[in-house]
């Protein structure tokens, strides 16, 4: 890589799904997996198009049970496109691969301006030499739009070249091998529609269930004079192009295609839609330009450097995919952001708590896309009352796992692939993810000092967020403490105590302490709304006194665990049997789905103290040190000094990095205790989809929180920036190995505040406007900044003090 640029040098069949999942580009509306135009589903290739919220539900078989299953739909492929000299064989890149015959090869991603290049030489088998070039783009300028432009120069021969031009409805959700026993036909397959354009095709369909009508349309020139003739089969069309070239001599082809849904708005018929887009489309260099500046605008207010390049091109690939999940193009789509992006079928396009490490980066920069997520959630609030109704509970309860509607999509077994054998999955008793629903909308206030938003919206999920949790935490008469059972934590290796038939755990401090923290932060957002509007939520949602008492009794008797000096994971964690952790790192190498092992075995992770990810030490993540200590302190636990060190350094060695948030989260609060081995766990998080050819899921589509999250843990943890009552925090911690930290941010009403962090200075420029001056708080200061100043003050061991000035 360069700071710009993801290069690969030749074609490495075995990686090629791995590439195509990090070459995928996408607008926000619709992705497509960096797969070869000529390619079709099979062992090596998997091309994917996505659109945002697009989903459909089918009946499936998991270990003897029948389930409703929602995807993110594989939809119609626009990206066909092969070639020939007449007479001879189709163009297979693997063919040519294997008999010898492709000469060069070279791919080229471009992520400041959103374009995916491909060079490469092939002799085919009659021995005539092409040269081919192409250059594609997902518009961010146009949502509807894709193009594909193909350069081809037969090198030794002149003759009659044949291109094809297809659109392929004949796909399915085939991406993930372990879901390929599952029905995937989520397309229903229609006889393409005649579009009476000699240059242009139509392929419509509709998925199995949800009903959503699909159409992608698609127009093909060429440079040169060329006869065409069209094919058509259900679910397939075809446009077939005979050009006369002389040898040496380009010929170019551009395609360019639309994919418009019947969900899409100002639209009368998606079919038409999609024609017309096409045909009063610019061509590819009109597009490209449009599509250039679209993504000049958000590098600029995505603005973040450093002075380290490694890490640098690392982050600027982080964000390039994050906004091509989720871009102003989203704002208006009622859509949430899958765990895998746009990017494949992994987790079938679910939406979790991935927000938490995404949210975060976004509010800052783009606060329009954070607010549009946040309204996903708060139109699936009926949802989630229904839900948390249905469990005899009051309030709203959300999914762990999220699609179309808001219900509950988490699966209730699964297969361990090491054993063959269909477990229960217990997945769905993670309730924080409610939680984290409720943190994200107070954030974004904190952040955006958005009172409209928490008058109208955020304050309603939160209240309803808090009364499920309040109802859920049950009087504990013996130790006089509230306490919450039967859930699981963010760790996902424990479900259930040693011996106990009911799943779920006891007390799990994450939930309890965040539980402690949400019912103080609801009775917050309450007293900061109107009078008028908090007259009108008490009365819709019949908001009693008693409920409002009974907030104040949790959040002030919330039971929190302890063992050993540190905050227990859950209750009876400290009487797990510790787990001799060399002798299976010597036997299986690989450890990170030790609850695969283990159970193949024919023993369970629920026995020791092991842990997949950060639970406890999550705390330390979403929590800043001085608002965990309150909620302690006035909850009445006496826990001493340095509890994070001490936590840390008991979860550390007992946690095998199961997910690729768990590192992010360790690099985060090893900051703050040990630079070193913080910037170490970092560089592994950083470049963990990078690196994932041989052990991880990647192909399957970007690890997007764990990417949002390395962009986020620079912005917040290095600059030491929180945005809490009205102030804007600055304490920064910079690595050793940075010497410059510079960030452009939008903060309450203020589109440009530029941030400057050195080893030894901090500087804040707020640019002109109209917003109100804002106050900044480095180290023990507190500063009021006018629009169109700046301030700066020197930095003692990376930090500043009243007496620096």
């Amino acid at each position: 890589m360069s700071r710009w640029d993801l290069i690969y040098d030749g074609y490495e069949p075995a990686a090629e799904r791995l590439r195509e999942a990090l070459c995928t580009l996408g607008n926000g509306y619709f992705a497509t997996r960096g797969a070869a135009p000529e390619s079709s589903a099979d062992g090596t290739h998997y091309p994917g198009t996505y659109v945002s919220g697009c989903y459909d539900r089918l009946t499936a078989r998991f270990g003897g049970q029948d389930a409703d299953n929602a995807d993110l739909v594989n939809v119609p492929n626009w990206l066909p496109l092969t070639f020939r000299a007449a007479g001879g064989e189709w163009f297979d890149i693997d063919r040519a691969l294997a008999e010898g015959r492709l000469l060069a090869y070279g791919q080229e991603l471009n992520l400041r301006r959103g374009v995916l290049t491909r060079l490469l030489r092939c002799r085919d088998a009659a021995g005539r030499t092409f040269r081919l070039a192409q250059r594609r783009i997902v518009s961010m300028d146009e949502p509807h739009l894709a193009a594909l432009q193909t350069t081809i120069v037969p090198e030794d021969w002149t003759g009659v070249l044949e291109v094809r031009s297809a659109l392929d409805g004949r796909v399915a959700n085939t991406g993930v091998a372990r879901y390929r026993d599952l029905p995937a036909e989520h397309l229903v397959r229609e006889d393409p529609a005649d579009p009476g354009d000699p240059e242009a095709q139509l392929l419509t369909t509709v998925t199995t269930t949800s009903r959503i009508g699909i159409a992608v349309a698609a127009r093909t020139r060429s440079s040169g004079p060329a006869a065409a003739s069209r094919r058509a089969e259900p679910g397939w069309t075809a446009q077939d192009l005979r050009i006369e070239v002389r040898e040496g001599a380009a010929v170019t082809i551009e395609k360019v295609a639309a994919v418009y849904t019947s969900r899409d708005r100002a639209v009368e018929e998606h079919g038409r839609a999609a024609l017309a887009a096409v045909r009063r489309a610019d061509g590819f260099d009109g597009l490209l330009e449009r599509h250039a500046l679209a993504w000049a605008h958000l590098w600029r207010r995505a603005q973040l450097r450093l002075d380290h390049a490694d890490v640098q091109r690392v982050l600027n690939l982080h964000i390039f995919h994050v906004l091509q999940t989720v871009s102003p193009h989203s704002v208006e789509l009622d859509a949430g952001v899958p765990a895998r992006g746009l990017h494949g079928e992994a987790y079938r396009g679910h939406v979790f708590w991935d927000e938490l490490f995404i949210l975060p980066f976004l509010t800052m920069r783009f606060p329009e896309i954070a607010k549009a997520l946040l309204m996903y959630r708060w139109r699936r609030l009926p949802a989630a009352r229904r839900a948390a109704a249905a469990a005899g509970r009051r309030g709203a309860m959300y999914p762990w796992q999220s699609a179309a509607d808001g219900r509950e999509e988490t699966q209730r077994v699964h297969l361990n692939p090491r054993s063959g054998r269909w477990l229960p999955d217990h997945s769905h008793l993670q309730r924080h993810v409610g939680l984290t629903i409720a943190h994200n909308v107070w954030r974004f206030y904190e952040a955006t000092g958005d009172t409209e938003f928490l008058a109208e919206y955020g304050t309603e999920i939160i209240l309803e967020i808090a009364r499920y949790f309040a109802d859920l935490a049950c009087y504990d008469r013996s130790t006089d403490r509230y306490r919450i059972r039967g859930v699981m934590g963010p760790d996902e290796y424990h479900d259930a105590f040693p011996g106990r038939d009911e799943p779920g755990l006891d007390d799990n401090a994450y939930t309890n302490v965040l539980t402690a923290w949400l019912l103080h932060r609801a009775l917050d957002a309450l007293a900061l709304i109107p009078e008028d509007r908090r007259t009108e939520l008490r009365e819709r949602l019949a908001l009693t006194r008693e409920e409002i008492t009974r907030f104040e009794d949790v959040r002030r008797r919330m039971y929190v665990p302890f063992h050993d000096g540190v905050i227990s994971q859950f209750e009876g964690y400290g009487d797990l049997e510790e787990l001799d952790w060399p002798a299976y790192r010597e036997r299986y190498g690989d450890v990170r789905r030790l609850d695969r092992i283990l159970e193949a075995e024919g023993d369970s992770t629920n026995r020791y103290k092991a842990s997949k990810q950060a639970d406890v030490l999550m705390l330390f993540y979403v929590l800043t040190p001085q608002e965990l200590d309150d909620i302690l302190q006035r909850l009445g636990y006496d826990h001493g000094p340095d509890l994070i060190a001490r936590t840390t350094a008991y979860y550390l060695p007992r946690t095998c990095h199961g997910s690729t948030l768990s590192s992010l989260v360790h690099a985060w609060i090893l900051a703050s205790t040990d630079g070193d081995q913080a910037w170490r766990v970092f560089r592994e998080a950083l470049d963990s989809d990078l690196a994932d050819a041989q052990h991880g899921t990647t192909a399957e589509g970007v690890h997007l929180g764990a990417m949002a999250g390395t962009v986020d843990l620079v912005q917040r943890c290095y600059a030491g920036m929180n945005t809490q009552d009205g102030t804007l925090h600055l304490n920064p911690r910079l690595p050793a190995a940075i010497g410059e930290l510079r960030l452009g941010l939008r903060y309450r009403g203020h589109w440009g505040i530029d941030l400057v962090c050195r080893q030894d200075r901090l500087k804040v420029t707020l640019r002109p406007g109209a917003a109100l001056p804002i106050r900044i708080a480095p180290g023990d200061q507190e500063v009021l900044i006018q629009p169109g100043d700046s301030w700066e003050t020197p930095l003692r061991n990376g930090r500043a003090s009243a007496a620096d000035e």
